[in-house]
Protein backbone atom coordinates (compact mmCIF):
# COMPACT_ATOMS: atom_id res chain seq x y z
CA UNK A 1 0.00 0.00 0.00
CA UNK A 2 1.75 3.20 -1.02
CA UNK A 3 1.49 6.27 0.39
CA UNK A 4 1.01 9.78 -1.74
CA UNK A 5 4.01 11.59 -0.09
CA UNK A 6 5.67 13.55 -3.29
CA UNK A 7 8.59 14.35 -1.54
CA UNK A 8 10.11 10.85 -0.89
CA UNK A 9 8.12 9.16 -3.85
CA UNK A 10 9.84 11.39 -6.58
CA UNK A 11 13.31 9.83 -8.10
CA UNK A 12 15.94 11.60 -6.70
CA UNK A 13 17.32 11.78 -10.18
CA UNK A 14 15.40 14.56 -11.05
CA UNK A 15 14.88 16.74 -7.96
CA UNK A 16 16.12 17.77 -4.71
CA UNK A 17 13.62 16.55 -1.76
CA UNK A 18 11.23 19.08 -0.18
CA UNK A 19 8.64 19.51 2.12
CA UNK A 20 5.75 21.65 0.03
CA UNK A 21 2.56 23.27 1.55
CA UNK A 22 -0.61 24.19 -0.23
CA UNK A 23 -3.29 22.05 -1.44
CA UNK A 24 -0.89 19.06 -1.18
CA UNK A 25 -0.99 19.06 2.55
CA UNK A 26 -4.92 17.61 1.98
CA UNK A 27 -3.41 14.20 0.17
CA UNK A 28 0.28 14.02 1.93
CA UNK A 29 0.67 10.91 4.07
CA UNK A 30 -2.77 9.12 2.80
CA UNK A 31 -2.42 6.11 0.54
CA UNK A 32 -2.74 6.07 -3.11
CA UNK A 33 -5.99 3.86 -2.46
CA UNK A 34 -7.84 6.31 -0.13
CA UNK A 35 -6.66 9.49 -2.82
CA UNK A 36 -7.92 7.87 -6.15
CA UNK A 37 -10.81 5.93 -4.74
CA UNK A 38 -11.99 9.67 -3.58
CA UNK A 39 -13.36 12.23 -5.66
CA UNK A 40 -12.15 15.04 -3.30
CA UNK A 41 -9.02 13.50 -2.60
CA UNK A 42 -8.68 13.20 -6.47
CA UNK A 43 -9.71 16.63 -7.04
CA UNK A 44 -7.29 17.74 -4.60
CA UNK A 45 -4.50 16.12 -5.72
CA UNK A 46 -4.90 17.61 -9.47
CA UNK A 47 -5.10 20.75 -7.66
CA UNK A 48 -1.47 20.46 -6.58
CA UNK A 49 -0.80 20.21 -9.35
CA UNK A 50 -2.15 23.75 -10.55
CA UNK A 51 -0.68 25.33 -7.25
CA UNK A 52 3.22 25.53 -9.06
CA UNK A 53 1.77 27.15 -12.21
CA UNK A 54 2.74 30.59 -11.54
CA UNK A 55 6.63 29.45 -9.93
CA UNK A 56 8.47 31.37 -12.67
CA UNK A 57 6.10 34.45 -12.38
CA UNK A 58 6.32 35.75 -8.96
CA UNK A 59 8.12 38.42 -7.93
CA UNK A 60 9.52 36.89 -5.05
CA UNK A 61 10.84 33.56 -6.52
CA UNK A 62 14.40 34.59 -5.93
CA UNK A 63 14.07 34.77 -1.64
CA UNK A 64 17.27 34.78 -0.78
CA UNK A 65 19.48 36.55 1.96
CA UNK A 66 20.60 38.64 -0.41
CA UNK A 67 17.11 40.11 -2.45
CA UNK A 68 14.44 38.76 -3.81
CA UNK A 69 13.08 39.10 -7.55
CA UNK A 70 12.55 37.01 -10.15
CA UNK A 71 14.03 36.88 -14.02
CA UNK A 72 13.65 40.25 -14.83
CA UNK A 73 16.69 41.32 -12.76
CA UNK A 74 18.38 39.21 -15.75
CA UNK A 75 17.48 41.11 -18.25
CA UNK A 76 18.15 44.73 -19.49
CA UNK A 77 14.54 45.85 -17.88
CA UNK A 78 15.38 45.89 -13.82
CA UNK A 79 17.93 46.64 -11.58
CA UNK A 80 17.90 45.64 -8.14
CA UNK A 81 21.02 45.14 -6.08
CA UNK A 82 24.30 43.14 -7.28
CA UNK A 83 24.26 40.82 -4.78
CA UNK A 84 24.99 37.93 -6.55
CA UNK A 85 23.08 35.89 -3.93
CA UNK A 86 20.44 36.45 -6.03
CA UNK A 87 19.34 34.24 -8.81
CA UNK A 88 18.59 36.92 -11.32
CA UNK A 89 22.14 39.12 -10.40
CA UNK A 90 24.17 35.82 -10.74
CA UNK A 91 23.26 35.58 -13.73
CA UNK A 92 23.33 39.00 -14.97
CA UNK A 93 26.69 38.96 -13.59
CA UNK A 94 27.63 35.76 -15.86
CA UNK A 95 28.52 33.69 -12.41
CA UNK A 96 26.04 31.05 -13.74
CA UNK A 97 27.63 27.41 -13.83
CA UNK A 98 26.56 23.43 -13.80
CA UNK A 99 27.13 23.67 -9.87
CA UNK A 100 25.00 27.02 -8.95
CA UNK A 101 22.30 27.09 -11.45
CA UNK A 102 19.78 26.38 -8.77
CA UNK A 103 21.01 28.12 -6.23
CA UNK A 104 19.74 31.66 -4.72
CA UNK A 105 15.73 29.95 -5.02
CA UNK A 106 12.53 30.14 -2.58
CA UNK A 107 11.60 26.56 -2.40
CA UNK A 108 10.04 25.36 -4.97
CA UNK A 109 10.56 27.93 -7.76
CA UNK A 110 13.66 26.49 -9.73
CA UNK A 111 14.40 25.60 -12.96
CA UNK A 112 14.81 22.03 -12.48
CA UNK A 113 13.07 20.11 -10.04
CA UNK A 114 9.66 21.98 -9.50
CA UNK A 115 8.99 20.90 -13.26
CA UNK A 116 9.87 17.45 -12.66
CA UNK A 117 7.90 17.20 -9.13
CA UNK A 118 4.71 18.15 -11.23
CA UNK A 119 5.75 16.03 -14.37
CA UNK A 120 5.87 13.00 -11.70
CA UNK A 121 2.84 14.23 -10.50
CA UNK A 122 0.38 14.18 -13.58
CA UNK A 123 2.06 10.60 -14.48
CA UNK A 124 0.75 9.38 -11.39
CA UNK A 125 -2.68 10.89 -11.82
CA UNK A 126 -3.11 9.61 -15.32
CA UNK A 127 -2.21 6.23 -14.00
CA UNK A 128 -4.62 6.20 -10.85
CA UNK A 129 -7.74 8.32 -12.32
CA UNK A 130 -9.38 5.28 -14.49
CA UNK A 131 -10.42 3.51 -11.14
CA UNK A 132 -11.68 7.34 -9.23
CA UNK A 133 -15.44 7.59 -8.50
CA UNK A 134 -16.37 10.27 -11.26
CA UNK A 135 -18.28 10.03 -14.52
CA UNK A 136 -16.59 9.58 -17.49
CA UNK A 137 -16.90 13.21 -18.87
CA UNK A 138 -15.11 14.32 -15.56
CA UNK A 139 -12.09 11.93 -16.24
CA UNK A 140 -11.92 12.96 -19.28
CA UNK A 141 -11.68 16.76 -17.92
CA UNK A 142 -8.94 16.08 -15.56
CA UNK A 143 -6.67 14.07 -17.94
CA UNK A 144 -7.27 16.77 -20.39
CA UNK A 145 -6.34 19.36 -17.58
CA UNK A 146 -3.24 17.34 -16.44
CA UNK A 147 -1.98 17.00 -19.71
CA UNK A 148 -1.66 20.70 -20.26
CA UNK A 149 -0.12 21.36 -16.68
CA UNK A 150 2.45 18.51 -18.34
CA UNK A 151 3.29 20.58 -20.94
CA UNK A 152 3.38 23.46 -19.32
CA UNK A 153 5.80 22.56 -17.19
CA UNK A 154 7.77 20.91 -19.76
CA UNK A 155 7.85 24.14 -21.76
CA UNK A 156 9.37 26.08 -19.26
CA UNK A 157 12.77 23.82 -19.06
CA UNK A 158 13.08 23.58 -22.50
CA UNK A 159 13.26 27.34 -22.74
CA UNK A 160 16.14 26.75 -20.41
CA UNK A 161 18.42 24.20 -21.17
CA UNK A 162 17.09 23.01 -24.77
CA UNK A 163 15.94 19.25 -25.05
CA UNK A 164 15.34 17.50 -21.73
CA UNK A 165 14.89 13.83 -20.57
CA UNK A 166 10.93 12.77 -21.87
CA UNK A 167 9.20 10.33 -19.36
CA UNK A 168 6.05 9.97 -21.05
CA UNK A 169 3.83 8.77 -18.63
CA UNK A 170 5.94 6.30 -16.65
CA UNK A 171 6.10 6.92 -12.91
CA UNK A 172 9.15 6.11 -11.47
CA UNK A 173 9.39 4.31 -7.93
CA UNK A 174 11.93 5.92 -5.47
CA UNK A 175 14.36 2.18 -6.26
CA UNK A 176 14.32 2.66 -9.92
CA UNK A 177 17.73 3.63 -11.22
CA UNK A 178 17.29 6.01 -14.19
CA UNK A 179 19.55 7.04 -16.42
CA UNK A 180 17.63 8.83 -19.59
CA UNK A 181 19.08 10.93 -22.20
CA UNK A 182 17.81 14.14 -23.32
CA UNK A 183 15.53 14.22 -26.30
CA UNK A 184 16.04 16.34 -29.00
CA UNK A 185 14.93 19.87 -29.06
CA UNK A 186 12.55 18.53 -32.11
CA UNK A 187 11.62 15.45 -29.74
CA UNK A 188 10.62 18.22 -27.03
CA UNK A 189 8.44 20.07 -29.11
CA UNK A 190 6.71 17.27 -31.22
CA UNK A 191 5.62 15.91 -27.93
CA UNK A 192 4.43 19.29 -26.32
CA UNK A 193 2.36 19.98 -29.35
CA UNK A 194 1.08 16.71 -29.62
CA UNK A 195 -0.71 16.86 -25.90
CA UNK A 196 -1.66 19.89 -26.36
CA UNK A 197 -3.44 19.11 -29.46
CA UNK A 198 -5.16 16.17 -27.82
CA UNK A 199 -6.14 18.38 -24.63
CA UNK A 200 -7.47 21.15 -26.65
CA UNK A 201 -10.03 18.09 -28.46
CA UNK A 202 -11.12 16.53 -24.88
CA UNK A 203 -11.55 20.47 -23.64
CA UNK A 204 -13.73 21.28 -26.82
CA UNK A 205 -17.00 21.10 -25.35
CA UNK A 206 -16.57 21.39 -21.89
CA UNK A 207 -18.69 23.97 -19.35
CA UNK A 208 -16.91 25.16 -16.19
CA UNK A 209 -18.91 26.29 -13.16
CA UNK A 210 -18.10 28.79 -11.11
CA UNK A 211 -16.02 27.12 -8.93
CA UNK A 212 -13.66 25.89 -11.23
CA UNK A 213 -12.72 29.32 -12.66
CA UNK A 214 -9.35 29.24 -13.37
CA UNK A 215 -9.06 25.80 -14.74
CA UNK A 216 -7.05 24.69 -18.19
CA UNK A 217 -9.44 25.32 -20.98
CA UNK A 218 -9.33 24.68 -24.70
CA UNK A 219 -7.63 28.19 -25.19
CA UNK A 220 -5.82 27.98 -22.92
CA UNK A 221 -4.31 24.61 -24.77
CA UNK A 222 -4.16 26.50 -27.88
CA UNK A 223 -2.68 29.80 -26.29
CA UNK A 224 0.78 27.35 -25.19
CA UNK A 225 0.73 25.60 -28.47
CA UNK A 226 1.15 29.48 -29.51
CA UNK A 227 3.67 29.89 -27.88
CA UNK A 228 5.71 26.65 -27.88
CA UNK A 229 5.85 27.04 -31.50
CA UNK A 230 6.66 30.53 -31.04
CA UNK A 231 9.45 30.01 -29.28
CA UNK A 232 10.70 26.91 -31.48
CA UNK A 233 10.86 29.34 -34.45
CA UNK A 234 13.24 31.64 -32.76
CA UNK A 235 16.50 32.48 -33.83
CA UNK A 236 18.16 30.47 -31.03
CA UNK A 237 16.15 27.28 -31.55
CA UNK A 238 15.86 27.93 -35.72
CA UNK A 239 19.02 26.61 -36.51
CA UNK A 240 20.60 29.10 -34.30
CA UNK A 241 23.74 27.26 -34.27
CA UNK A 242 24.57 26.71 -30.83
CA UNK A 243 25.89 23.36 -31.64
CA UNK A 244 25.54 21.17 -33.56
CA UNK A 245 23.47 18.82 -31.16
CA UNK A 246 20.17 18.14 -32.05
CA UNK A 247 19.09 18.40 -28.34
CA UNK A 248 19.66 22.57 -28.38
CA UNK A 249 17.95 23.35 -31.64
CA UNK A 250 17.08 22.21 -34.63
CA UNK A 251 20.23 22.01 -37.11
CA UNK A 252 18.97 24.04 -40.06
CA UNK A 253 16.49 27.17 -40.18
CA UNK A 254 13.36 26.49 -41.77
CA UNK A 255 10.59 29.81 -42.62
CA UNK A 256 7.93 27.16 -42.04
CA UNK A 257 8.05 27.22 -38.26
CA UNK A 258 7.15 30.79 -38.44
CA UNK A 259 4.02 29.94 -40.67
CA UNK A 260 3.41 26.86 -37.82
CA UNK A 261 3.80 29.58 -34.97
CA UNK A 262 1.72 32.47 -37.05
CA UNK A 263 -0.93 29.69 -37.88
CA UNK A 264 -1.09 28.69 -33.76
CA UNK A 265 -1.70 31.98 -32.96
CA UNK A 266 -4.15 32.82 -35.09
CA UNK A 267 -5.95 29.45 -34.47
CA UNK A 268 -6.46 31.30 -30.64
CA UNK A 269 -7.47 34.35 -31.97
CA UNK A 270 -10.26 32.86 -34.46
CA UNK A 271 -11.91 31.21 -31.81
CA UNK A 272 -13.43 34.58 -30.90
CA UNK A 273 -13.80 33.97 -27.22
CA UNK A 274 -10.94 36.31 -26.11
CA UNK A 275 -10.30 40.33 -26.29
CA UNK A 276 -8.44 43.25 -25.28
CA UNK A 277 -9.73 44.94 -21.91
CA UNK A 278 -10.47 48.18 -23.86
CA UNK A 279 -11.27 51.73 -21.87
CA UNK A 280 -10.04 54.67 -23.39
CA UNK A 281 -13.23 56.64 -22.14
CA UNK A 282 -12.29 57.09 -18.41
CA UNK A 283 -8.82 58.03 -19.52
CA UNK A 284 -6.35 57.35 -22.55
CA UNK A 285 -4.98 53.60 -21.68
CA UNK A 286 -6.73 52.97 -18.52
CA UNK A 287 -7.68 49.29 -20.09
CA UNK A 288 -4.14 48.52 -19.76
CA UNK A 289 -4.18 49.62 -16.26
CA UNK A 290 -6.95 47.84 -15.44
CA UNK A 291 -6.77 44.54 -16.76
CA UNK A 292 -4.26 43.42 -14.35
CA UNK A 293 -6.87 44.02 -11.91
CA UNK A 294 -9.64 42.39 -12.47
CA UNK A 295 -9.52 38.11 -12.00
CA UNK A 296 -12.28 38.49 -14.45
CA UNK A 297 -11.73 39.78 -17.97
CA UNK A 298 -11.97 39.08 -21.73
CA UNK A 299 -7.94 38.75 -22.26
CA UNK A 300 -6.67 36.40 -19.94
CA UNK A 301 -6.59 32.95 -21.08
CA UNK A 302 -4.67 31.56 -18.21
CA UNK A 303 -3.70 32.57 -14.91
CA UNK A 304 -3.22 31.95 -11.75
CA UNK A 305 -5.86 33.41 -8.96
CA UNK A 306 -4.89 34.57 -5.67
CA UNK A 307 -7.02 35.98 -2.70
CA UNK A 308 -6.72 39.30 -1.90
CA UNK A 309 -3.46 41.06 -1.23
CA UNK A 310 -0.77 43.99 -1.44
CA UNK A 311 1.75 41.69 -3.05
CA UNK A 312 3.12 43.84 -5.92
CA UNK A 313 2.65 46.99 -4.08
CA UNK A 314 4.79 45.12 -1.16
CA UNK A 315 7.69 44.22 -3.40
CA UNK A 316 7.33 46.89 -6.43
CA UNK A 317 6.53 50.60 -4.61
CA UNK A 318 8.98 53.37 -3.01
CA UNK A 319 10.37 53.69 0.21
CA UNK A 320 7.84 56.13 0.88
CA UNK A 321 4.97 53.98 0.10
CA UNK A 322 6.64 51.17 2.13
CA UNK A 323 7.52 49.52 -0.64
CA UNK A 324 10.88 47.50 -0.54
CA UNK A 325 11.33 48.55 -4.66
CA UNK A 326 13.10 45.09 -5.85
CA UNK A 327 12.95 45.16 -9.28
CA UNK A 328 13.35 49.53 -10.44
CA UNK A 329 13.33 49.76 -14.22
CA UNK A 330 16.12 51.03 -16.14
CA UNK A 331 16.15 54.10 -18.53
CA UNK A 332 16.72 51.94 -21.37
CA UNK A 333 12.96 50.03 -20.36
CA UNK A 334 11.97 53.64 -20.35
CA UNK A 335 13.38 54.92 -23.44
CA UNK A 336 11.77 51.77 -24.71
CA UNK A 337 8.14 53.58 -24.44
CA UNK A 338 7.02 56.08 -27.78
CA UNK A 339 5.44 59.04 -27.34
CA UNK A 340 1.60 59.53 -27.40
CA UNK A 341 2.11 59.47 -31.52
CA UNK A 342 3.49 56.01 -31.33
CA UNK A 343 6.61 57.25 -32.65
CA UNK A 344 9.96 56.71 -30.49
CA UNK A 345 11.70 59.19 -28.51
CA UNK A 346 14.21 59.78 -31.68
CA UNK A 347 11.33 60.35 -33.85
CA UNK A 348 8.62 62.71 -32.38
CA UNK A 349 8.61 66.01 -32.69
CA UNK A 350 6.48 65.94 -29.13
CA UNK A 351 9.71 64.42 -27.19
CA UNK A 352 11.19 67.43 -24.86
CA UNK A 353 14.56 66.17 -23.21
CA UNK A 354 14.08 68.13 -20.54
CA UNK A 355 10.83 67.66 -19.56
CA UNK A 356 10.66 63.82 -20.79
CA UNK A 357 7.42 62.19 -19.29
CA UNK A 358 4.78 64.66 -20.99
CA UNK A 359 2.94 62.87 -23.87
CA UNK A 360 3.84 59.78 -23.78
CA UNK A 361 2.42 56.00 -24.56
CA UNK A 362 0.06 56.03 -21.78
CA UNK A 363 1.51 52.62 -20.99
CA UNK A 364 4.57 54.12 -19.56
CA UNK A 365 3.03 56.11 -16.82
CA UNK A 366 1.16 52.96 -15.51
CA UNK A 367 3.90 50.29 -15.49
CA UNK A 368 6.84 53.32 -14.11
CA UNK A 369 6.77 55.54 -11.05
CA UNK A 370 8.50 58.65 -12.12
CA UNK A 371 10.21 61.43 -10.70
CA UNK A 372 7.12 63.52 -10.12
CA UNK A 373 4.78 61.51 -10.18
CA UNK A 374 2.05 61.93 -8.18
CA UNK A 375 1.04 58.63 -5.84
CA UNK A 376 -1.22 57.21 -3.23
CA UNK A 377 1.05 57.26 -0.24
CA UNK A 378 0.39 55.12 3.51
CA UNK A 379 -1.85 58.41 4.44
CA UNK A 380 -4.61 57.80 1.55
CA UNK A 381 -3.48 60.55 -0.07
CA UNK A 382 -1.86 61.06 -3.62
CA UNK A 383 1.47 62.72 -2.62
CA UNK A 384 4.58 63.84 -5.46
CA UNK A 385 7.30 61.08 -5.60
CA UNK A 386 10.61 62.27 -6.06
CA UNK A 387 13.80 60.32 -7.41
CA UNK A 388 15.94 63.37 -7.74
CA UNK A 389 19.54 63.72 -6.25
CA UNK A 390 20.70 66.38 -4.33
CA UNK A 391 23.96 65.89 -5.44
CA UNK A 392 25.31 69.32 -7.27
CA UNK A 393 21.99 71.92 -5.49
CA UNK A 394 21.53 73.61 -3.57
CA UNK A 395 17.59 72.26 -3.12
CA UNK A 396 18.43 69.23 -0.29
CA UNK A 397 16.14 66.08 -0.94
CA UNK A 398 14.51 65.14 1.94
CA UNK A 399 12.57 62.64 0.79
CA UNK A 400 13.27 58.65 1.53
CA UNK A 401 13.16 58.12 -2.53
CA UNK A 402 16.25 60.08 -3.41
CA UNK A 403 18.62 58.15 -5.60
CA UNK A 404 21.89 57.97 -3.70
CA UNK A 405 24.99 56.42 -5.15
CA UNK A 406 24.36 53.29 -2.46
CA UNK A 407 20.54 52.36 -2.65
CA UNK A 408 21.25 51.45 -6.33
CA UNK A 409 17.79 53.18 -7.15
CA UNK A 410 18.01 53.96 -10.96
CA UNK A 411 15.38 57.02 -10.92
CA UNK A 412 12.41 54.65 -11.34
CA UNK A 413 9.86 52.36 -9.47
CA UNK A 414 7.72 49.84 -11.07
CA UNK A 415 4.30 50.31 -10.88
CA UNK A 416 3.06 47.52 -13.32
CA UNK A 417 0.13 45.43 -11.99
CA UNK A 418 -0.37 47.61 -9.01
CA UNK A 419 -3.13 49.52 -7.60
CA UNK A 420 -3.20 52.90 -7.91
CA UNK A 421 -4.98 53.11 -4.57
CA UNK A 422 -3.51 51.00 -2.42
CA UNK A 423 0.22 51.66 -1.33
CA UNK A 424 1.44 48.77 0.87
CA UNK A 425 1.63 50.88 4.31
CA UNK A 426 -2.47 50.61 3.75
CA UNK A 427 -4.55 48.04 5.15
CA UNK A 428 -6.42 47.76 1.93
CA UNK A 429 -5.65 44.99 -0.47
CA UNK A 430 -6.97 44.31 -4.12
CA UNK A 431 -7.78 41.40 -6.24
CA UNK A 432 -6.19 40.23 -9.26
CA UNK A 433 -4.55 37.06 -11.14
CA UNK A 434 -1.21 36.67 -12.12
CA UNK A 435 -1.42 36.90 -15.87
CA UNK A 436 0.34 33.34 -17.12
CA UNK A 437 -0.96 34.04 -20.67
CA UNK A 438 -3.33 36.59 -21.92
CA UNK A 439 -4.26 37.53 -25.53
CA UNK A 440 -2.02 40.54 -25.70
CA UNK A 441 0.25 38.06 -25.66
CA UNK A 442 -1.39 36.34 -28.62
CA UNK A 443 -1.85 38.99 -30.83
CA UNK A 444 2.35 39.54 -30.91
CA UNK A 445 3.02 36.14 -30.73
CA UNK A 446 1.02 36.09 -34.47
CA UNK A 447 2.76 39.79 -34.99
CA UNK A 448 6.21 38.25 -34.41
CA UNK A 449 5.67 35.00 -36.41
CA UNK A 450 3.88 36.58 -39.52
CA UNK A 451 5.97 39.36 -40.00
CA UNK A 452 9.22 36.53 -40.41
CA UNK A 453 7.21 34.96 -43.04
CA UNK A 454 7.74 38.14 -45.21
CA UNK A 455 3.47 39.88 -44.60
CA UNK A 456 4.61 42.78 -42.19
CA UNK A 457 1.02 44.26 -43.08
CA UNK A 458 -0.58 41.57 -41.22
CA UNK A 459 1.63 41.69 -38.27
CA UNK A 460 1.08 46.03 -38.27
CA UNK A 461 -3.26 44.70 -38.30
CA UNK A 462 -2.02 43.23 -34.64
CA UNK A 463 0.00 45.89 -33.73
CA UNK A 464 -2.64 48.61 -34.13
CA UNK A 465 -5.02 46.52 -32.36
CA UNK A 466 -2.34 46.82 -29.05
CA UNK A 467 -1.70 50.49 -29.40
CA UNK A 468 -5.22 51.59 -29.95
CA UNK A 469 -6.18 50.11 -26.30
CA UNK A 470 -2.97 51.39 -24.94
CA UNK A 471 -3.65 55.03 -25.67
CA UNK A 472 -1.92 55.58 -28.45
CA UNK A 473 -3.08 58.41 -30.97
CA UNK A 474 -3.67 57.19 -34.32
CA UNK A 475 -2.67 59.56 -36.22
CA UNK A 476 -3.71 60.76 -39.62
CA UNK A 477 -3.10 57.96 -41.57
CA UNK A 478 -4.75 55.24 -38.96
CA UNK A 479 -1.01 53.39 -38.44
CA UNK A 480 -0.54 54.12 -34.49
CA UNK A 481 2.98 55.75 -35.17
CA UNK A 482 4.09 52.99 -37.23
CA UNK A 483 5.65 54.07 -40.97
CA UNK A 484 3.65 53.10 -44.39
CA UNK A 485 5.27 50.37 -46.28
CA UNK A 486 7.41 49.51 -43.62
CA UNK A 487 9.94 46.26 -44.32
CA UNK A 488 10.08 42.98 -42.40
CA UNK A 489 13.52 44.17 -41.54
CA UNK A 490 12.12 47.77 -39.93
CA UNK A 491 8.91 46.31 -38.24
CA UNK A 492 11.37 43.35 -36.05
CA UNK A 493 12.90 45.46 -33.62
CA UNK A 494 9.72 47.40 -33.87
CA UNK A 495 7.41 44.31 -32.86
CA UNK A 496 10.98 43.30 -30.28
CA UNK A 497 10.26 46.55 -28.50
CA UNK A 498 6.24 46.34 -28.41
CA UNK A 499 6.42 43.37 -26.54
CA UNK A 500 9.48 44.27 -24.35
CA UNK A 501 6.78 47.26 -23.35
CA UNK A 502 3.50 45.46 -23.44
CA UNK A 503 4.86 42.71 -21.60
CA UNK A 504 7.17 43.96 -19.24
CA UNK A 505 7.36 42.69 -15.98
CA UNK A 506 4.98 39.80 -16.98
CA UNK A 507 8.00 36.69 -17.59
CA UNK A 508 8.83 37.24 -21.06
CA UNK A 509 11.57 39.35 -21.62
CA UNK A 510 14.75 36.63 -19.86
CA UNK A 511 13.51 34.10 -22.49
CA UNK A 512 12.71 36.92 -25.50
CA UNK A 513 16.16 37.94 -25.27
CA UNK A 514 17.46 34.78 -25.48
CA UNK A 515 14.87 33.69 -28.01
CA UNK A 516 16.03 36.31 -30.25
CA UNK A 517 19.68 36.12 -29.81
CA UNK A 518 20.05 40.05 -28.30
CA UNK A 519 21.54 38.92 -24.73
CA UNK A 520 24.79 39.09 -25.93
CA UNK A 521 24.19 43.43 -26.95
CA UNK A 522 22.01 44.05 -24.08
CA UNK A 523 23.65 42.50 -21.45
CA UNK A 524 26.97 43.70 -21.64
CA UNK A 525 28.47 46.28 -19.99
CA UNK A 526 26.14 48.22 -17.34
CA UNK A 527 22.19 48.57 -17.29
CA UNK A 528 21.26 52.84 -17.84
CA UNK A 529 19.84 54.66 -15.24
CA UNK A 530 18.66 58.28 -15.19
CA UNK A 531 20.98 60.65 -12.32
CA UNK A 532 18.42 63.80 -11.70
CA UNK A 533 19.44 66.45 -10.35
CA UNK A 534 16.77 69.51 -9.49
CA UNK A 535 17.84 73.25 -10.42
CA UNK A 536 14.93 75.05 -9.11
CA UNK A 537 11.26 74.22 -7.80
CA UNK A 538 10.21 72.33 -11.04
CA UNK A 539 13.15 71.86 -12.91
CA UNK A 540 15.64 69.19 -12.95
CA UNK A 541 18.64 67.91 -15.44
CA UNK A 542 18.65 64.35 -16.80
CA UNK A 543 22.03 63.07 -16.23
CA UNK A 544 21.73 59.15 -17.89
CA UNK A 545 24.42 56.92 -15.94
CA UNK A 546 24.99 53.62 -15.65
CA UNK A 547 23.77 51.32 -12.58
CA UNK A 548 26.41 49.87 -10.19
CA UNK A 549 26.03 46.25 -11.61
CA UNK A 550 27.76 44.70 -13.96
CA UNK A 551 26.53 42.78 -16.82
CA UNK A 552 28.88 39.81 -18.14
CA UNK A 553 27.35 37.72 -20.68
CA UNK A 554 28.32 34.93 -22.19
CA UNK A 555 27.50 33.12 -25.42
CA UNK A 556 26.93 30.22 -23.29
CA UNK A 557 24.71 31.56 -20.96
CA UNK A 558 21.77 31.20 -23.87
CA UNK A 559 20.71 28.26 -22.24
CA UNK A 560 21.20 27.11 -18.53
CA UNK A 561 23.09 24.81 -17.97
CA UNK A 562 22.37 20.86 -16.86
CA UNK A 563 22.92 21.05 -12.91
CA UNK A 564 26.09 19.22 -12.25
CA UNK A 565 24.30 16.60 -9.96
CA UNK A 566 21.72 15.62 -12.72
CA UNK A 567 24.86 15.32 -15.16
CA UNK A 568 26.81 13.20 -12.07
CA UNK A 569 23.82 10.64 -11.57
CA UNK A 570 22.72 9.82 -15.11
CA UNK A 571 26.27 8.84 -17.81
CA UNK A 572 23.15 9.59 -20.93
CA UNK A 573 22.97 13.36 -19.63
CA UNK A 574 24.50 15.51 -22.23
CA UNK A 575 25.37 18.85 -20.93
CA UNK A 576 25.03 21.87 -22.65
CA UNK A 577 27.58 23.42 -25.09
CA UNK A 578 30.56 25.63 -23.33
CA UNK A 579 29.75 24.48 -19.80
Amino acid sequence: MKKILITTLLPLVFFACKKTGGLEDKTTGLTEEAVFTDSVQTTNFLNRIYVDAGYTFGPSRFNSAGGSGNTELATDNAEGNNNLSVWGNAYAQGTIGPSNVLTGFATDKDFWNTPYKNIRRVNLLLEKIGGAPFHESTKRRMRAEARFLRAFYYHHMVIAFGGVPLIGDKVFGINDIINIPRGTYEECVSYMVSELDAAAADLANVTYRDIDFGRVTRGACLALKSRVLLYAASPLFNGGGMSESAVVGYPTFSVSRWQQAADAAEAVINLGIYSLHVDNTTRPGNGFYEVFLKRINSEYIFQYNRPAQKEFEAYYLPPTRTGASIMKPTQSLVEAFPMRDGKTIAESATYNPNDPYVNRDPRFTYSIIHNGLSYINNSAVKTIVYTYTSTGSTIANTTADAYTPSNNFTGYFSRKMCDENISNGLAATTERAWPLMRYAEILLNYAEAINETGQPEKAVEKLVILRERAGILPGADGRYGIKANITTDELRPLIQNERRIELAFEDHRFNDIRRWKIASTVLKGFNSIDIITRTGTNSFVHTISRAPRPLNFRNAMYLLPIPLSEIQKMPLMEQNPEY
